[in-house]
């Protein structure tokens, strides 16, 4: 049999299915992957076999569905038919009259996993690169070729519900404990256990009876409410419906047929939609970024206060070898328990804790600098101070290292003067808490070079993050953005609106955090630097409030006490109760954002729409199931969005003026 992307070998009277995608990194299921897989099992179905192994040729399993052809589906019921055809598929490999086994290794997730499910046995490789996980939650939908009823069996109803509302990963080991693979061993091993399992042919793995809970709809019902309460935190009904959709099937038990229904309304629903777009406007960065060969080994990092420690911790546990620079002894003292601290939660084995925490090496005097093949500059937000510590960087390292200031809205132009070569100097923008925020700015200065950019590019990947290109202005494009939202909800505090009420509607809309709470996580120390850098260019007025709360000390959590008042933990005490108000709060925090993002779409601080959607909800979180702001503003239209900007700058003033860019259609182009 000869297929595209699928290879059939035979031997001792079992068929070793191999799956090898065509022209692609990983192995995902398209339409015509699954076309082919249907014939092949139809054909091994006729024969005489002792058993079938499926595997992988690339470095992962099946990553999941083509996400791609998403996008061609237009309506609920042509994506439950594709929901339908899925199913069918994978009751055929249940339904093999011989054993089936699954040999997993590296990611399978999504339906790479449901194909797994439908096998007989599971193997997977023993090692903490193999990952499985059922994320569609995170695309606004749920799984859809049966894993919804094939997983709780298996693995306990809990256990079951906690992998698909989570969309969370688990590795080979968490696998086999919670029963869902059946072997983990060694790379070498993975095919003789397979070819053992159709030997022996054990009775297949089932949770125990304590673990599943009976369709009885009296009973299930109050278990779904206590397990919603949880989801509830987390995830608004009207925002991501996909996580309630997953109760509403475990709790009638349902059947394929109404999976596929549920999983048809959700892919052409709004949310699904917008969240599979910014998915691939996550994918492309990365596309972008691996194209690129960075040639990095050794890193410097130059300050350890807060940024620089954390962007040192996060590149050592990715790898590289770090050194980290600071005057003061006692800051890189904290930095590394920090580090310690950082691995054994992230890390667990003492092992790879241990390697991490030797790739990373406290630097008092800069001697890492004569071998490093890069330079991050993380210190204080001064211009003075920067021109200073790159003259004497330059000095020290080798003509080819690569200079890069994180610098979080100084034009690079302005740094660059202290160099003799100024096309080394990039920007590498990380966002607080570096761990958790996937964007990287990789700032252009009408200095910097095109091989300097193309190496940061491929480094930020290589550090497992999204780099996104910007020109160097003040702010570039997050913090500029965010910016005039930051400052209109310090304005609303003025006014006398309660911190409950203003930080409550942005919740409402969608933001992971209120504006309030937001600038008290940042420090409001930083927030006063910032606008204070981008008050000239930009024309913000800094509130008077803000001001005078950092000079009193009242930095926000760092201090204990901010807009907020906060305990030991760093937990806000009560800002005020919610109260109805007249003023239009979200529609004032929400369009000066918007209508910042059209100035920067404007002026070319980044190339286009998607770059701003990607940059401000991989950045900053923005309402992710509304798909950044400029599809937020495509959904209202430009017409209306101006309207309502006319009206707030009567009543507010000349900042809610519309930018010129709205009238100029060939910027919103796609």
């Amino acid at each position: 049999m000869s297929f595209r992307h699928w290879r059939v070998d035979d031997q001792n009277n079992i068929s070793t299915v191999t799956l090898d995608v065509e022209g692609a990194n990983a192995n995902t299921l398209s339409h015509e992957v699954l076309d082919e897989l249907a014939k092949i099992l139809d054909r091994l179905a006729a024969r005489e076999l002792e058993g079938v192994i499926i595997r992988s040729a690339k470095g992962s399993f099946i990553v999941g569905a083509d996400v791609n052809e998403f996008r061609q589906i237009s309506d609920s019921s042509q994506a439950a038919d594709l929901a339908r055809s899925g199913q069918h598929l994978l009751n055929k490999l249940a339904g093999l009259p011989f054993p089936s086994v699954a040999v997993i290794h590296g990611h399978c997730l999504g339906g790479g996993l449901e194909l797994a499910l439908a096998c007989r046995y599971r193997v997977a490789r023993e090692d903490e690169g193999t990952r499985l996980g059922l994320p569609e939650v995170r695309l606004g939908i749920h799984p859809g070729f049966a894993g919804t009823v094939r997983l709780p069996p298996l693995v306990g109803d809990f256990t079951a519900l906690n992998l698909m509302l989570t969309g969370r990963t688990v590795s080979a080991r968490q696998a086999r404990a919670m029963g869902l693979v059946d072997q983990t061993v060694p790379e070498r091993y993975l095919l003789r256990a397979a070819e053992v399992l159709i030997a022996k042919r054990p009775k297949p793995k089932r949770a125990r009876w304590w673990r599943r809970v009976p369709p009885w709809q009296w009973l299930r019902k109050p278990l779904r409410r206590l397990v919603e309460r949880s989801v509830r935190a987390k995830a608004n009904p009207d925002h991501y419906p996909a996580p309630y959709r997953i109760l509403d099937l475990w709790q009638q038990h349902a059947s394929q047929e109404d999976e596929a229904r549920s999983l048809g309304e959700l892919l052409a629903g709004r949310t699904s939609r917008n969240l599979v777009r910014v998915f691939l406007l996550g994918e492309e960065l990365k596309r972008r970024g691996k194209k690129h060969p960075h040639g990095i080994e050794r890193v410097h990092v130059v300050g350890a206060g807060v940024m620089g420690a954390d962007i040192a911790i996060w590149t050592a546990s990715r790898g590289f070898a770090v050194t980290l620079q600071d005057r003061h002894p006692e800051i890189l003292a904290r930095a590394m328990q920090k580090a310690h601290a950082f691995y054994r939660k992230k890390l667990k084995q003492p092992r790879a804790v241990q390697e991490a925490m030797d790739r990373l090496m406290p630097d008092l005097r800069g001697d890492g600098l004569a071998r490093a093949d890069l330079v991050i500059e993380a210190i204080v937000e001064n211009v003075d101070a920067k021109r200073g510590l790159f003259t004497d960087v330059e000095a020290r390292v080798r003509p080819t290292t690569l200079l890069a200031s994180n610098t979080s809205s100084i034009p690079l132009e302005e740094i660059a003067t202290a160099l003799k070569d100024p096309a080394r100097l990039v920007g590498l923008h990380f966002f607080n808490p570096v761990a958790q925020m996937q964007l990287v700015e990789i700032v252009r200065g009408a200095q910097s070079g095109e091989d300097a950019l193309n190496r940061a590019r491929g480094f930020a990947t290589a550090l497992d993050r999204l780099p996104l290109d910007v020109k160097s202005s003040p702010g570039f494009l997050v913090n500029r953005v965010l910016m005039p939202y930051l400052i209109e909800a310090m304005k609303l505090v003025e006014e006398g609106v309660p911190l409950a009420e203003i930080d409550g509607a942005a919740l409402d809309f969608g933001m992971p955090m209120g504006p309030i709470r937001l600038a008290d996580t940042v420090g409001l120390d930083i927030c006063l630097s910032v606008a204070e850098e981008l008050s000239g260019p930009l024309n913000i007025q800094v509130p008077q409030r803000l001001r005078n709360m950092v000079a009193a000390g009242q930095l926000g959590i760092k201090s204990g006490s901010g807009f907020y008042q906060y305990d030991a933990r760093g937990k806000p005490t009560k800002g005020g109760s919610r109260e109805p108000r007249n003023e239009p709060i979200t529609e004032r925090l929400i369009l000066r954002m918007v209508n910042e993002s059209v100035a920067c779409l404007r002026e070319g601080v980044v190339a286009d729409l998607d770059s701003i959607d990607a940059g401000m909800v991989y950045g900053t979180g923005f309402a992710p199931y509304l798909g950044g702001p400029m599809r937020y503003a495509d959904t209202l239209g430009d017409v209306g969005i101006r309207a309502s900007l006319d009206r707030l700058a009567e009543e507010y003033g000349q900042r809610f003026q519309p930018d010129a860019g709205w009238l100029q259609r060939e910027l919103f182009q796609r």
